[in-house]
């Protein structure tokens, strides 16, 4: 049996359990916007990642448990999960190690686990009955090894998956089937382009969050799960926005698209998003606001700062007239572009809160 002693439990629980769930995209070197007045239903709560990028920290599983419940953590070189785990174990922390391999055993009678940590391993074969006995895990975090594909036989009780920093270049078809529960996958910092994603990789997910950032994506991936609340697509290779790319994901809050090649954002193809509270399009090539901007009735914080944008016209933000935007903006960033902020007539901001939410200048040929 492994030890288990008190100082150990109590490391492995400060770690692992918090009453915060997955922690969104941030954009960093820019102030953060009150969001207090945004709609909270249905809507994950905005945290802040412990990095930059896809490469965070997993997030610690919730649900402080009883004094009984049992959790081990080890970072001892293994380089095999260990045997003889107890059976009532509900959190197994195996990060940090060299575990090269899954075997179909490994985790036999571990039915009480909830959450399991695989990251920073060497793992690079997952045995297809690898998870079979884990009826009730829900947490999963494999980042930071050498999977090429995502492990097939997932267990169904699976709500929160994170992947990133894999070898993964195809999502097969049917992928994540069955996978009900699941409410967020972060996998990011994978070598998968567009084309890596099989038609229906998604199919039957119900995600609320999902992140692939640091990808090789040249565009809006497609048939990603229509509920999605939050997607971040930031450090990537996308082109341009074109007209029907986003117009499956009429749920979304929160849209991530900094740190790509984006040129042109299409007219119209904004139209869709509805609810979106928060855009990201920092750290593009955007030679003009995008159009579209002052229809989006909940819209409150922009990131456009670090682009090629030179003019602002007076109604890129805001509609004409009263009564059309029920909300106005926490803040917009417009820094390090090639506009002057003097020649911006003030009522261009007429539907911002106030005017600390807007952030000129800074621009460095």
């Amino acid at each position: 049996m492994l030890p288990c002693c008190p100082l150990l439990l109590l490391l492995c629980v400060a770690r692992l359990l918090s009453t915060s769930s997955a922690l969104p995209f941030e954009q960093r070197g820019f102030w953060d916007f009150a969001m207090d007045s945004m709609d909270s239903g249905g809507m994950m709560p905005m945290m802040r990642d412990e990095e930059q990028g896809s490469g965070v920290e997993e997030i610690p599983f919730p649900d402080i448990p009883d004094q009984n419940d049992k959790g081990i953590h080890q970072q001892l070189g293994l380089t095999e999960v260990p045997k003889n785990i107890p059976s009532d174990t509900k959190f197994l922390d195996l990060q940090n190690n060299r575990i090269t391999e899954l075997k179909e055993n490994d985790f036999k009678g571990l039915t009480n686990l909830y959450g399991l940590s695989l990251r920073n391993n060497l793992i690079s074969k997952v045995h297809p009955k690898a998870f079979v006995p884990l009826k009730h895990m829900q947490k999963l975090y494999f980042s930071k090894n050498m999977l090429t594909t995502v492990p097939k036989n997932l267990p169904a009780s699976l709500v929160e998956m994170r992947i990133h920093e894999n070898r993964i270049k195809k999502v097969e078809a049917g992928a994540f089937a069955g996978l009900v529960n699941m409410n967020c996958i972060e996998m990011g910092a994978n070598p998968i382009h567009n084309s890596g994603f099989e038609p229906g990789a998604f199919k039957g997910l119900k995600l609320n969050y999902l992140r692939i950032s640091e990808a090789k994506l040249t565009g809006v991936p497609k048939d990603l799960p229509e509920t999605l609340h939050e997607l971040h697509l930031d450090h990537n290779q996308i082109q341009a926005v074109e007209l029907e790319d986003l117009s499956r994901y009429k749920h979304l809050y929160r849209l991530g698209l900094g740190f790509n090649h984006i040129r042109d954002v299409q007219n119209g193809s904004l139209s869709f998003l509805s609810r979106l509270r928060e855009l990201h399009l920092d750290n593009n090539r955007l030679t003009r606001v995008p159009k579209g901007l002052p229809d989006m009735k909940y819209l409150q914080v922009v990131y456009l700062h670090s682009n090629n944008i030179e003019q602002v016209g007076v109604d890129d933000f805001c509609p004409r007239g009263f009564g059309m935007k029920r909300t106005f903006y926490n803040g917009i960033s417009l820094f390090s572009n090639p506009v002057n902020y003097w020649e911006v007539q003030p009522a261009t901001f007429r539907c911002v809160g106030n005017r600390l939410a807007i952030q000129f200048g800074n621009y460095k040929k």
